[in-house]
């Protein structure tokens, strides 16, 4: 992990969703609403689902093709680690990043449920993988996840 701390990039977001946690984990634990959760111009398509228990739990395996600017990517997905109602880890095992580990935290709050993200990523081709892209990726991470949180509100707000 050492030479994975150079150029490793994080984003952080968190947003309240008005619905108890439940609720909430319980829409999150449906791999098919990532679909609803992504942004339409990335082309995001579920191929397959491994559940090892029947359901996602660690272990389970996610892949998908996505376009990143028109360019078609095969993405895999291994939940890392699960705790229903209190979090889930998901890390690439294969696709354009060198790393990437997206943690996803709920809290109950009140009969609401505060949702907090931790991505943390790697670029592939070191400094000059960085050079190139790293202002273009750091700018697009930021507009999927505005568009998740608008999606989270349109969904959880009626």
């Amino acid at each position: 992990m050492n030479d994975l701390k150079v150029g490793l990039e994080e984003w952080v977001s968190s947003q309240m969703i008005p619905r108890p946690l439940p609720e909430v984990f319980s829409f999150f634990s449906r791999a098919e609403n990532l679909e609803i959760l992504t942004p339409p111009w990335l082309n995001f398509k579920i191929l397959e689902v491994k559940h090892p228990a029947g359901s996602l739990d660690t272990g389970s395996l996610i892949d998908y093709s996505l376009k990143i600017h028109g360019l078609p990517v095969r993405w895999r997905t291994l939940i890392q680690e699960w705790v229903p109602n209190e979090k889930f880890v998901d890390t690439q095992v294969r696709g354009p990043y060198r790393y990437w580990h997206h943690t996803h935290e709920f809290q109950a709050v009140g009969n609401e449920t505060l949702m907090k993200d931790k991505v943390r990523y790697q670029l592939p081709f070191g400094r000059v993988g960085r050079w190139a892209a790293g202002g273009l990726v750091k700018s697009e991470v930021r507009k999927i996840f505005e568009f998740r949180n608008q999606k989270i509100v349109e969904i959880f707000s009626g």
